[in-house]
């Protein structure tokens, strides 16, 4: 059955990214949206729009009677989550295929199997992927955890087996202080996900964030897109991405992208996915599957020109992979800032009205953003506002072109970002690529 409408189940820029490539496929849309949404672009834009509840997300985005209810009497064939949200929740998955609705995602197994981080570990491990030394699954004895720390060495780093965002992360540099810290991060993990379980890892001193998009057809068949370099994070969130990464050579990226494909394709993997590394003196260790598309896929799209929205849809209608391994080609550099309404020095929340936007263009410059004048930002809801996308035959060109188009662009009215990129793409480190996932928290310490 060929997909007819879709009913994307999110809001901001990746409900309008999903619109357009929908709508490019002649496929309709129908956006759901709270009330504070009412005036958002994506809603103005979709073919059908559904109110499912009052700005707190618990009551709108995330609340699934009322996104199937909107589904059903919009007829919408499919549903595409985006990201963030319901996008990682196998019970979701679960509830709309059992509904007769196409889930623009990955198989639910899949989802549930990968958002449990021991598991995940221990299904990496199993596929062939490259582990942190450390605990084989949850720990919950101290004389165990005591062990297992001394076998891979201090420091070590204690985990949230649920979740993610630095929340239920605890490093330990010693065995005398092991227990404790145990237990504040099991107390963390408990009060942000309803699970106390935790895993020990070796930590790892001064990484990089290395990641490699997949895409997977469900019946044994993966690609790997290459990879990108998110090392360059605050609180474990990141602010730029790059592909490829300034560190990783050709050879490297075929064969650990060789690795990562082969064992989404032993898993029977179906659509988007991100394996994430951290990359450590020519070694890269698993950390986490992202079992949906991120917020960076842009960059990926922009260095090897596939539509990996597209994708999604193509492959949730039951249609093969467009593209073979061998014909993906990676040209060029792109970046990708994502900016958002805060104030780019303190960070804190900048919501209100935009007076004034101006989105930057020219060749191969792309902004992904609802935004538009007169349009109120709402405090509900995550601070980014707008990605830009630019590409470059060089990493050097494309760092040129970006510094041009920051100046370019205006939001009139609440902080953003902005200036903190025009601060960063003048550093010495991030031109030179030597930079981990430790550099830009000490940079801005050190600048503050």
């Amino acid at each position: 059955m060929a997909i007819k409408r879709i009913l994307i189940a999110n809001r901001g820029e990746i409900a309008l990214r999903i619109h357009r490539a929908a709508h490019e496929m002649g496929i309709e849309t129908v956006a759901v949206h709270s009330t504070a949404d009412a005036d958002a672009m994506h809603v103005r834009l979709a073919d059908h729009a559904v109110c499912i509840g009052p700005p707190a997300a618990k009551d709108s985005y995330l609340n699934v009677a009322a996104i199937i209810s909107a589904a059903e009497i919009t007829h919408a064939d499919a549903i595409h989550p985006g990201y963030g949200f319901l996008s990682e929740n196998a019970k979701f998955a679960e509830i709309v295929e059992a509904h007769d609705i196409i889930w623009i995602g990955p198989k639910p197994e899949h989802i549930r199997t990968m958002g449990d981080k021991v598991e995940a570990k221990r299904t990496a491990g199993a596929l062939g992927l490259p582990l942190v030394p450390g605990s084989d699954g949850a720990v919950s004895e101290i004389e165990e955890a005591k062990r297992i720390a001394a076998d891979v060495g201090y420091p070590v780093i204690i985990k949230a087996a649920s979740g993610g965002g630095g929340r239920g992360m605890k490093v330990c540099n010693g065995p005398e202080d092991l227990e404790t810290l145990m237990q504040q991060a099991g107390t963390e993990a408990k009060a942000a996900f309803g699970d106390a379980t935790v895993y020990i890892e070796k930590y790892l001193g001064n990484p990089r964030h290395i990641e490699f998009q997949i895409f997977g057809d469900g019946n044994g068949n993966a690609i790997h897109l290459g990879e990108r370099d998110c090392s360059l994070q605050r609180r474990h969130q990141k602010v730029l991405e790059e592909a490829p990464s300034p560190v990783i050579s050709a050879a490297e990226r075929d064969r650990m992208g060789g690795i990562v494909a082969s064992a989404m394709a032993d898993m029977g993997y179906r659509g988007a996915g991100t394996i994430e590394f951290l990359w450590e003196n020519g070694e890269f260790y698993f950390i986490e599957m992202n079992t949906r598309l991120q917020v960076e896929h842009p960059v990926t799209e922009a260095i090897t020109g596939v539509d990996l929205v597209r994708e999604q849809i193509r492959i949730a209608d039951g249609k093969a992979l467009s593209v073979k391994q061998e014909e993906i080609e990676f040209k060029g550099h792109a970046i990708e800032c994502r900016i958002n309404a805060e104030d780019p020095f303190t960070f804190a929340p900048s919501p209100g009205l935009v007076k004034g936007y101006h989105a930057a263009g020219g060749m191969h410059v792309r902004v992904d953003s609802g935004l538009y004048a007169g349009y109120k930002i709402p405090p509900y809801y995550d601070s980014m506002i707008a990605k830009l996308i630019v590409y470059g035959r060089t990493r050097e060109g494309c760092i040129m072109r970006l510094k041009r188009a920051l100046q370019e662009m205006v939001i009139e009215g609440p902080k953003t970002s902005i200036p903190l990129h025009q601060r960063l793409l003048n550093q010495p480190d991030f031109l030179s690529g030597d930079y981990t996932i430790k550099w830009l928290e000490e940079w801005l310490a050190k600048d503050a």
